[in-house]
């Protein structure tokens, strides 16, 4: 018996390197991407919103930059020269979406945008998901609209270098950035509205505008379904947003809200008035407890409540820094205290408070909304994928027109992979069992990549067909038939 030594002994050194060729292709799972595009109408309807940019009706449109972006940074490109690199792979250009995009044409395009076509952008990519939710099946749409349906609100800063750089500024850190601010339906991942910042400006500038659009871009099956069944569409904000505006903003589009509140004089007086007796234990989290106080801030609608959440501590799990977050979480008696004398302490506390307008009139009730407010970093799993999968981990030029583009290219593929989740991945009502990942159904997508897209095929035409041949136990033929199943638009 020959042994795998003596096999690679006989193969080194007699390996040669051929001549490149032409029909191998790094990206052959892009066509799956391509496809659902397709299926999806996704560039029509962003061209649609977008409408023109250029005055001759030539060349690349401002949906096909978008979306040719989109595509290079699912294929893993970070930055716009990948877009020539893309370019150069000549299998992969017959797989694209967008074929023939050079970086330098893709930024002269996005510089011409204005705030009218991001405002297009945003409509476009609607009617993309609206497009989606229509192919689901009827179970699963009945299944997300009598779920919560919610809209997370968040900001993310994006650290750039260079100090030509345009629409970025200083942020409290001292870091330069600039500040992707995004409305996304939470229970899908899929990005409804978003506003590129400068690092120094404060979300709660213009998030109620945020809000409204995000609103309408919501399907409208999904928020007939809801109405339907009793629900109101829901908000969810962190403490940055602890403003009586965007709660005032919610109540009028007939929404339930859950705001962060910062932890103000006012709230620490509001808890002093709740009884020892009225805590009740806090789902899925040890040593929490939840109760409620009738305190309302002035200015905000009728029905507030002020929703607390308590989590014991032992002194080990507080720093002896002041600046330390968890310790600015504990009651202003106890957080200037020195370990020595927070050890004799007979009980402590890291405190979170919250104000909503959600039924909180049961202790059960008040546990479930906790509960449910803490998911809203369902909103930080959108940012995450789209900067460590996609590339809004920076941004590439030094005008802020083309930073957008960036920033919409990554939210799009962020939506992208939602769609291909909702609509190839195997469901369950509202809960996604298997899409193509293990983070709770749902994969990321750096692992959609290497699973998905980022695969080598080889693209040969025999009988006048183009034919993909892959390697051994690729689950693109699967994906790619049911993409193909789904009815084509119009």
């Amino acid at each position: 018996m020959v042994s795998m030594a003596a096999k690679l002994d006989k193969t080194r050194g007699r390996v040669q390197i051929g001549e490149p060729d032409p029909s191998l292709t790094g990206n052959g799972g892009v066509i799956a991407v391509t496809e659902l595009i397709g299926k999806l109408s996704l560039i029509e309807a962003l061209d649609a919103g977008i409408g023109p940019v250029k005055q001759r009706a030539r060349g690349f449109t401002g949906g096909q930059v978008l979306a040719g972006m989109a595509a290079a940074q699912l294929a893993g490109e970070d930055f716009l020269c990948g877009l020539d690199r893309l370019r150069a792979d000549a299998a992969g250009q017959q797989l694209a979406p967008v074929p023939g995009l050079a970086s330098t044409t893709a930024a002269g395009v996005a510089r011409r945008f204005t705030g009218k076509n991001w405002r297009g952008a945003e409509a476009g990519l609607a009617a993309a998901t609206t497009r989606m939710t229509e192919l689901l099946a009827p179970e699963r749409v009945t299944a997300l609209g009598e779920a919560p349906v919610t809209v997370d609100i968040d900001a993310t800063d994006v650290e750039v270098y260079g100090r030509k750089k345009r629409g970025v500024a200083y942020n409290y850190q001292g870091q330069r950035c600039a500040r992707p601010h995004v409305a996304t339906w939470a229970e899908t991942e899929i990005p409804l509205a978003a506003d590129l910042l400068e690092g120094a400006e404060d979300p709660r500038s213009s998030v109620v505008a945020l809000l409204g659009r995000a609103v309408a871009a919501l399907p409208a099956r999904i928020r007939g379904r809801a109405a339907q069944a009793g629900r109101k569409i829901a908000l969810r904000a962190d403490a940055g947003y602890f403003a009586g505006e965007l709660a005032r903003a919610a109540h009028g589009h007939g929404m339930v809200f859950a705001i962060g509140a910062k932890r103000v004089t006012t709230m620490w007086k509001a808890l002093t008035g709740i009884a020892g007796d009225t805590w009740t234990p806090a789902i899925s989290m040890e040593g929490a407890e939840v109760a409620v106080s009738p305190y309302r801030p002035g200015g905000w609608p009728p029905g507030t409540m002020l929703l607390v959440r308590r989590v014991r501590l032992d002194p080990d799990q507080v720093s002896a820094d002041p600046r330390s977050r968890r310790r600015r979480t504990l009651h202003p008696d106890q957080r200037a205290l020195p370990i020595p004398e927070l050890e004799k302490e007979p009980e402590i506390y890291a405190y979170s408070f919250i104000l909503t307008n959600l039924d909180v009139s049961t202790p059960s009730k008040a546990a479930a909304a906790e509960h449910w407010y803490r998911h809203r970093t369902s909103v930080e799993n959108v940012f995450r994928d789209s900067k460590h999968g996609a590339a809004l981990r920076h941004l590439p030029s030094g005008y802020t027109q083309v930073n957008t583009a960036w920033m919409w290219a990554s939210l799009i593929a962020a939506a992208i992979a939602a769609w291909l989740h909702q609509l190839t991945g195997l469901t369950d009502g509202e809960d996604l069992l298997e899409g193509h990942g293990v983070r709770g159904g749902k994969a990321m997508i750096a692992t959609l990549r290497k699973v998905l897209i980022a695969i080598p095929a080889r693209l040969v035409r025999h009988s006048g067909q183009l034919i993909l041949r892959l390697a051994p136990g690729a689950v693109l033929p699967d994906i790619l038939a049911a993409v193909r199943a789904l009815p084509a638009p119009g």
